[in-house]
């Protein structure tokens, strides 16, 4: 494990050095979910959520959030951003039904868009949360975690199976 780059040489926060490093491109997905009700469910696929479509507006919402990234993490860099698709896939068992979320985010730069996808997967749960709390607050977002990451220094990663 490498050590921490985050700290001066007082121990306090800053941001790192980029300036050395090769620009390169690099990719990352992020996962999240959002666990909603039946009523839910069949409001969102049947266009019928008051607030407008739930997965338009949470997609726009998801891409702009990879774009502010640096706006809401301290030692993000802004970053030129050059790709990001939201995607969005049902899973329905018996009485649970979970709008899976997967972003892509992509640039070609001195530093990794992982929390780029990270932040995107994050706001767009959250928009769906927001667009359809008037019918439930019950709603459970899930688990958001790096899946997988390409390009840098520190090389590829997939995220294991369990």
């Amino acid at each position: 494990m490498s050590e921490f780059t985050h700290f001066n040489d007082q121990g306090r926060a800053k941001m790192v050095d980029i300036s050395a490093k090769e620009e390169t491109v690099r990719t990352a997905l992020a996962k999240t979910s959002i666990t909603v009700t039946e009523e839910i469910y069949k409001k969102i696929t049947n266009h019928e959520i008051g607030k407008g479509d739930v997965l338009s507006v949470a997609q726009v919402a998801g891409i702009m959030a990879a774009k502010q990234t640096s706006n809401v993490i301290p030692m993000c860099h802004p970053i030129s951003i050059k790709g990001v698709n939201v995607e969005f896939e049902w899973i329905v068992n018996d009485l649970d039904y979970t709008l899976c979320i997967s972003v892509t985010v992509k640039t070609k730069g001195s530093t990794g868009v992982e929390m780029e996808a990270l932040t995107a997967a994050s706001i767009t749960a959250l928009t769906v949360y927001d667009m359809c709390k008037a019918v439930d607050k019950g709603m459970i977002i899930g688990e958001t975690y790096l899946v997988e990451k390409t390009g840098g220094k520190s090389g590829d990663f997939l995220k294991k199976e369990k």
